[in-house]
């Protein structure tokens, strides 16, 4: 495989959205590959532009996912001192 077709599996994998739209996902591979194969430099630039298209909708269809920030950083600390608080207690 070529390299636009390599990061575009890649970005498909991590955003999950071949569950959710197979037949998206394989057109954008497709187009990918053309980008790769394609001689031309025109015909490489409208599977480029129609790849991008498609990757927006991708991303578009990808579920939330939920990454921790500082907020859940913060309570996730908060939560381990109650804990160390209760058990304290519970042993004293």
């Amino acid at each position: 495989m070529g390299a636009v077709t390599d990061a575009v599996n890649a970005e498909i994998e991590q955003l999950g959205v071949e569950p959710v739209s197979p037949g998206l996902a394989e057109l954008a591979t497709s187009l990918a590959r053309s980008v790769d194969e394609a001689e031309a430099p025109t015909a490489r630039a409208v599977a480029a532009r129609e790849l991008r298209a498609v990757l927006a909708d991708l991303r578009r269809l990808a579920p939330v996912q939920s990454k921790g920030d500082a907020v859940d950083d913060i309570a996730e600390q908060r939560a381990k001192r109650r804990a160390a608080a209760r058990q304290q207690s519970a042993d004293g």
